[in-house]
C-alpha cells in the first residue's frame, strides 16, 4: 500500500495524490471530488460521504479497508487509527518517518478535507437538549484537522465548503499539486475553525454548569465572536475595524439586525446604535430615544409614537441634527413623516409599516434597522455579561439591569413627591442610567428637558442639564445617577425651578443634601442604587 514519498518539490509545492474526506455538509463534495478524481487522486472517506460519492460514482476506499476496523459507537470511532493519523502526520522528508511508514504499510495522505458535526446549528434552534447537543460534538473530525494542519508542510486540510472552487482550480492548474501558500492559508483557517468550535462547545457548556450553580462570572471567559462583515473604519478613518456577533447567545442584537435601506453603518453608528436601542427597551409605552455620541440627547413617551417622537426632538434640537433614533415601536405613517422632514442618521425599531417606508424610501441615506422580534427587557433568566477592553485585558460585569422598586424608594425630605412628580421622576431614573458618569437629568412626566453628561463633577453634571435645557425647568424633576457630594448641586437645581429630586444618596454630607432640598420645598427620594455608566 506505500506510495512514493516524493511529493514534495523544491518550490513548496506539495503533489496531492492520496485524499481523506469526511464531511457533514456535502454542499460542493460532488464537484471537489470530480475534480480529485480526474487528476488520478484515490479518495478515503466515511460514512454518509462515502454513500455521496457511489451515488455520483466517484470510486471511493472505505477508511475501514484502510484500518481494519468497522464504524463503531453508532459513528463515533471511524478515522481515530494509527494507519489513518501516521499516514497524514508523517514528514515527507523526514527519513525515519518514511522507514516506519514502509515497514507498517501505511501510504501518506496528502488532502484531508473535513468539516464538523452541526453542533453550532444544534444549539441555535430552540429546544435542544443537553443530550442532543452532547452528540453533536465531533472528536475525530477536530483530530483529522488538527493533524493535517500542524503538518501542513506535506499536507492540505480544508475545512470550509467555499474554499472548494479555489482548491479544485489550484489543483487542475497545478496537474495535482498545491503550493505551500495555499497550503499555510488553509492550516491557518482551519486552526481557527478548531479553536471557535471548542470555544462554542466550552461556553455551551459553561452556560449549563452556570444555570446549576447560579455562577455568573465564569474563571475562564470563552469569547465566540464570528465576523459578521468588515466596517469601512473605525471611531476615525485611520482604524481599521469589523462587527463581530455573539453566534451562542442568540439574543436580538445591534450587531445582527436587518438593514433595510441606506448607506452602510459606520462604527460610530453601530455605537449610537447600540446605545439607542438598550434606552428604548427599557420601555414599556412608545418611546422614542435620539441619541448623540452614545448619550441620550432627547427621550419622549406618548400614546402615539410620533409624539413621543416629537417630545424626543424638542427636548434638544440642535444635538439631535444628525443623531440616532430608537424606537420601541412599528414605524407608522405619522413617525415616517416626522422622521423624512428632519436629518436623522439611522433608526433602529421593531418594525416598519409598508407605506411608512415608501414614505422613507426618499430619504436614500436614511439607515433603517430592524431588530425582530424586539425584546421587552433583559434576560431575567440569565447573567448577561458586559465586556470592555483594557490595555492586554478585559473588565467583565453584569448589566445593569437592576430597576426601582417601590420598597427600596426612601423619601428623605418633610416633603413627598407629588403621584405625577413620582411618575417623572422614575423616568428620569430610567434615562440617567444610560448617561455617562457624572450623569444629570431633568424632565417632565413624558420628556426629558436638559441632560447633563461626562462631567468631572457632579454640579457642573447639574449646570449643563439646566444650560441645555430648551424650554423652562421649572416643574421639572431631576436624577441623579451618583449621590451628591454637597449641597451645591441641589442649589443649582432649586435656582432652576427643580421641583422634586431622585438620587442614590450615601454621601457622608446627605443630610446637607436634604437640608437644602428642604429649604427649597424640593421632595427628594433616596433610591440606594447606583448607575454610574463611565
Amino acid at each position: 500500500m506505500t506510495m512514493s514519498n516524493e511529493s514534495t518539490d523544491d518550490k513548496g509545492l506539495v503533489q496531492i495524490r492520496r485524499a481523506l474526506i469526511s464531511v457533514s455538509n456535502k454542499d460542493g463534495l460532488v464537484d471537489l471530488a470530480s475534480t480529485l478524481q480526474s487528476l488520478s487522486i484515490q479518495i478515503i472517506s466515511t460514512g454518509g460521504t462515502a454513500r455521496a460519492l457511489r451515488e455520483a460514482d466517484i470510486p471511493v476506499i472505505d477508511v475501514a479497508d484502510i484500518t481494519g476496523f468497522p464504524e463503531m459507537l453508532d459513528g463515533r470511532v471511524k478515522t481515530l487509527h494509527p494507519r489513518i493519523h501516521a499516514g497524514i502526520l508523517a514528514r515527507q522528508h523526514d527519513p525515519e518517518h518514511q522507514r516506519q511508514l514502509r515497514e507498517l504499510d501505511i501510504s501518506s495522505i496528502d488532502l484531508v478535507v473535513v468539516n464538523l458535526y452541526p453542533f453550532e446549528a444544534t444549539i441555535s434552534k430552540g429546544g435542544a437538549t443537553l443530550e442532543e447537543a452532547l452528540e453533536q460534538i465531533d472528536i475525530g473530525g477536530p483530530s483529522l484537522i488538527r493533524a493535517a494542519a500542524k503538518n501542513f508542510e506535506d499536507v492540505a486540510i480544508v475545512v470550509d465548503p467555499t474554499d472548494y472552487t479555489t482548491v479544485s482550480a489550484e489543483l487542475r492548474q497545478g496537474q495535482g499539486c498545491l503550493s505551500r501558500t495555499r497550503r499555510l492559508h488553509l492550516a491557518t483557517k482551519a486552526f481557527s475553525r478548531v479553536a471557535r468550535y471548542d470555544a462554542l462547545i466550552a461556553a455551551y457548556l459553561e452556560r449549563q454548569h452556570n444555570a446549576a450553580d447560579h455562577s455568573v462570572l465564569p474563571d475562564l471567559l470563552h469569547l465566540r465572536l464570528v465576523k459578521l462583515k468588515p466596517l469601512r473604519y473605525g471611531e476615525n478613518p485611520h482604524q481599521q475595524a469589523a462587527v463581530y456577533g455573539d453566534v451562542l447567545d442568540g439574543t436580538p442584537s445591534v450587531a445582527a439586525a436587518k438593514q433595510l435601506q441606506g448607506k452602510e453603518l459606520s462604527f460610530n453608528n453601530l455605537l449610537d446604535l447600540d446605545a439607542a436601542f438598550s434606552l428604548a427597551r427599557e420601555f414599556d409605552e412608545p418611546v422614542a430615544v435620539v441619541i448623540k455620541h452614545t448619550n441620550p440627547c432627547g427621550v419622549g413617551t406618548g400614546q402615539r409614537l410620533s409624539d413621543a417622537y416629537q417630545r424626543a426632538l424638542a427636548a434638544d434640537p440642535i444635538s439631535a441634527f444628525g443623531g440616532v433614533l430608537g424606537l420601541n415601536r412599528p414605524v407608522d405613517d405619522e413617525t415616517a413623516r416626522e422622521l423624512a422632514a428632519t436629518f436623522v442618521e439611522a433608526v433602529i425599531a421593531p418594525g416598519y409599516h409598508e407605506s411608512a417606508l415608501a414614505i422613507l424610501k426618499e430619504k436614500k441615506g436614511l439607515r433603517l434597522l430592524l431588530i425582530e422580534p424586539w425584546p421587552a427587557a433583559m434576560p431575567a433568566d440569565r447573567a448577561v455579561l458586559e465586556l470592555r477592553p483594557i490595555t492586554h485585558g478585559m473588565l467583565v460585569q453584569e448589566c445593569d439591569r437592576l430597576d426601582l422598586y417601590p420598597d427600596i424608594l426612601r423619601v428623605t425630605t418633610r416633603r413627598k413627591p407629588t403621584d405625577a412628580e413620582m411618575r417623572a421622576l422614575r423616568f428620569a431614573w430610567k434615562v440617567a442610567k444610560h448617561v455617562k458618569s457624572n450623569a444629570i437629568v431633568l424632565s417632565h412626566e413624558h420628556a426629558t428637558v436638559g441632560i447633563g453628561a461626562g462631567q468631572m463633577s457632579r454640579v457642573d453634571a447639574c449646570r449643563l442639564a439646566i444650560m441645555k435645557a430648551v424650554s423652562s425647568t421649572k416643574g421639572t424633576v431631576l436624577a441623579s445617577d451618583a449621590f451628591f457630594p454637597f449641597r451645591d448641586g441641589v442649589d443649582a437645581a432649586a435656582e432652576a425651578g427643580v421641583t422634586a429630586i431622585i438620587q442614590p444618596g450615601g454621601s457622608i454630607r446627605d443630610a446637607e443634601a436634604i437640608q437644602a432640598a428642604d429649604e427649597a420645598g424640593i421632595a427628594m427620594v433616596f433610591t440606594g442604587i447606583r448607575h454610574f455608566r463611565h
